[in-house]
């Protein structure tokens, strides 16, 4: 082979590791900065007073746990806040089911706009012609730790930034061993990095649900439409203008996992929508930094460039299995597969890192042999989007229960 395909090939196996390795160096920086029981800092209760609150809570055919949900969160509520569901499109009893529990409803029907974007931006019209001072987006099958939004707003109000909460999922009653692998895959993205980067004193990502805004944040962004609904979108939308969001611990807030098939095709859509963000809004994020010389746009911009956990995995497996074969052609020298190994080395004391000091009880050591199969499981999912990326919500359980329910 020509000298110069020769040094192609091995220039461009040393750039991807050397950004593999970059991106797992900045992965070990957050999980080791992380400490356990600096999640819990002070207690949450000592919030006795703080902005008028509105709690916006997009629903979609959710009656069997929207109840759950606004039970929890009016109990956060003081005088002057709202709670605010928007059923969006439901053909279930979720509007009534949460009048019942207690919440203002908007009921919203429009076959052609839908989704998550659409019906915040309908609550936020809503809102508009009385509006308070802080607003909360949850999702409609979460539930919060007492004192969470009182502590989450008062944050929000103190630094007059996006403030985002621990968000994390229940395990079903009858786990599998793929659900404790998911449920320890989002607690190292949702609490370990994040508290990480507190520490650290970096801003963080918005993760969708239990996140509060002060209303004049909201004046120039659009929420109606799927891009800017995506927290990622949100998250760059915001720290554009100057106002990065930031991680507060102290206020923590817990979805459910779903079952098998319907998790797949979430997994799916959050995934195939953080590759969107990487390949469009980093570079974008990267130039904004260069322009106006902010650091924290350049954190932001390295976290979000950070894979999915199996993602990241798969990639360095890859990457060394290229080189081995590179090696063995005699395209690259052993050099340049040996630095290949090493780059996975911050990625495996990372999530061994976050596994011993966050996750044993979600994962017992003796499950670990289910990681190869669960990575498996995972790798479609990172092959369809390079043919058929997932941008748009599938069918999931919920639909199913509705279309349970109205053939009764």
């Amino acid at each position: 082979m020509p000298l110069s395909a020769v040094t192609l090939v091995m220039g461009l196996s040393w750039l991807l590791s050397l950004c593999l390795g970059g991106l797992g160096f900045i992965f070990l920086m957050e999980v080791w900065a992380a400490k356990p029981r600096l999640e819990e800092g002070q207690g949450t209760t000592g919030v006795t007073s703080r902005p008028r609150t509105a709690i916006l809570v997009p629903a979609h055919n959710e009656a069997a746990d929207i109840a759950v949900t606004v039970q929890s969160l009016l109990a956060e509520l003081q005088h002057g806040d709202r709670l605010v569901v928007i059923a969006d499109n439901c053909d279930d009893r979720t509007a009534e089911a949460a009048r019942q529990a207690g919440a203002l409803v908007l009921e919203r029907t429009d076959p052609v706009n839908k989704g998550k974007g659409y019906a915040l931006d309908y609550g936020l019209k809503f809102l508009a012609t009385e509006p308070p001072e802080m607003v909360v987006f949850m999702d409609a099958d979460c539930t919060v730790k007492p004192g969470s939004i009182g502590v989450l707003c008062q944050t929000a109000w103190d630094l007059q930034r996006p403030v985002q909460s621990t968000y994390l999922m229940e395990q079903p009653a009858e786990a599998t061993l793929r659900d404790q692998i998911s449920a320890f895959a989002i607690t190292l993205k949702n609490l370990v990095r994040p508290l990480g980067m507190k520490v650290l004193g970096w801003p963080c990502l918005l993760t969708g649900s239990g996140m509060a805004l002060p209303w004049r944040l909201l004046a120039p962004i659009s929420l109606a439409g799927n891009r800017n609904a995506d927290d990622m979108q949100l998250t760059v939308d915001l720290a554009l203008q100057g106002v990065s969001p930031v991680y507060e611990p102290r206020s923590q807030v817990m979805g459910r996992l779903m079952r098998a098939e319907d998790a797949y095709s979430q997994r799916t859509r959050w995934e195939h929508g953080h590759l969107r963000m990487i390949l469009t809004q980093v570079p974008r994020l990267l130039k904004a930094m260069l322009i106006q010389r902010r650091f924290d746009l350049l954190i932001l911009a390295c976290d979000m460039a950070i894979p999915p956990l199996s993602l990241f995995m798969l990639l360095w497996m890859g990457i060394a299995f290229l080189n081995l074969g590179a090696l063995s052609f005699g395209l690259v020298n052993s050099l340049s597969f040996i630095f290949s190994l090493l780059t996975g080395f911050p990625i495996i004391l990372g999530v061994w890192t976050a596994w011993h000091r966050f996750g044993r009880t979600l994962l017992p050591s003796q499950n670990w042999k289910a990681v190869p199969s669960y990575l498996l499981w995972k790798a479609p999912i990172y092959l369809k989007f390079m043919t058929r990326p997932q941008t748009r919500w599938l069918k999931t359980e919920r639909d199913a229960e509705g279309s349970a329910d109205r053939s009764d």
